[in-house]
């Protein structure tokens, strides 16, 4: 009789770790000093990891940046596009809006680094925020402090929520307020983070419906869309969407959008409307340091877009797979 009652008090307890478990990885509060005592020079080893990968090919700070972007828009920053597909679990990377990322070896090499100091503890998505951080002060941006805790998710999302949750290059500027409102991110975050096309590339096959797309001057600078239109056509297709400063994240983003040479559509529709949203693209187009801050803030904001509620969560020992 005493060891039946000690088997159910077991069961018990069991299942009562593991709702502790589950609600501790869906309700943690994120702080800059997560990992102070559990590894605590894990802001070191990611500074030192992305500084040689960007002193070696210049093009992954933009790259790791646009991963954080298209992580957080989907089922909030759970490092789930990293993932690989499976023969159970499609992959988010496979989805035609993220088939151009890259970036992918940098978290890896970050990861592999930290599993070396801290196993099992810090997380692939607390690694993107740092990076992507990490890569805006590289490229010249500024700096701030990362709130850490996040866990990574065990599945990706389906292809037809990744498709739709990600912002197109044709949106207008009512659908992007609608889309970036979903991560409770308004109108000023949503111009702010617009900035980081101030750095990287888009392919023809996103931009070319608005460099060919239109004759109207007030809509396009002429010059800019003849230049691009030659960038189309040539062997990459791809275009700097600031050809002054590609590789210097400033604000001469907005001074592209006042004057009508926004590359995407995206781009441009963020002015030229009138009121508020023209008010803010002009201020940061001459207040450099408004825009730095705006933009610091917006990317906390983005970043602590948690994984839907019920979401099983880990720290994965490998960014690109779930622990088994």
């Amino acid at each position: 009789m005493a060891s039946s009652s000690v088997v159910p008090s077991c069961v018990a307890l069991a299942l009562l770790l593991l709702v502790a478990l589950a609600a501790t990885a869906n309700g943690d509060e994120l702080s800059a000093g997560y990992y102070e005592k559990t590894c605590p020079n894990v802001q070191r080893v990611v500074r030192s990891v992305m500084a040689s990968s960007v002193a070696a090919q210049p093009r992954m700070a933009p790259a790791v940046l646009r991963l954080f972007f298209h992580d957080c828009f989907i089922n909030g920053c759970d490092a789930s596009v990293l993932l690989e597909a499976t023969p159970f679990s499609p992959s988010e990377k496979d989805v035609e809006p993220n088939a151009s990322l890259t970036g992918y070896t940098v978290i890896d090499d970050i990861k592999s680094a930290l599993e070396h100091d801290c196993p099992a503890t810090v997380s692939c998505a607390d690694v993107i925020a740092l990076a992507s951080r990490d890569a805006v002060a590289l490229l010249g941006g500024p700096t701030w402090s990362v709130p850490l805790g996040r866990k990574d998710s065990r599945f990706a999302a389906d292809p037809e929520s990744t498709k739709k949750g990600l912002p197109s290059p044709r949106d207008n500027l009512g659908e992007l307020v609608t889309m970036f409102s979903r991560l409770n991110l308004d109108a000023r975050d949503m111009t702010a983070l617009s900035g980081a096309h101030t750095v990287g590339m888009a392919n023809c096959l996103h931009y070319s419906d608005r460099v060919y797309g239109t004759d109207r001057d007030e809509e396009i600078d002429p010059s800019f869309a003849q230049t691009m239109q030659q960038m189309c056509q040539g062997p990459s297709g791809k275009a700097s969407f600031d050809v002054q400063t590609p590789m210097r994240f400033d604000n001469a983003y907005y001074r592209n959008l006042i004057a009508r040479r926004g590359l995407l559509t995206s781009d441009q529709t963020l002015y030229g409307g009138g009121g508020l949203q023209d008010n803010l693209v002009e201020m940061y187009s001459t207040d450099g340091e408004a825009f730095a801050r705006d933009f610091a803030k917006a990317m906390v904001k983005m970043g602590n877009v948690p994984p839907p509620k019920g979401m099983p969560v880990e720290v994965r020992l490998k960014c690109s797979m779930p622990n088994y």
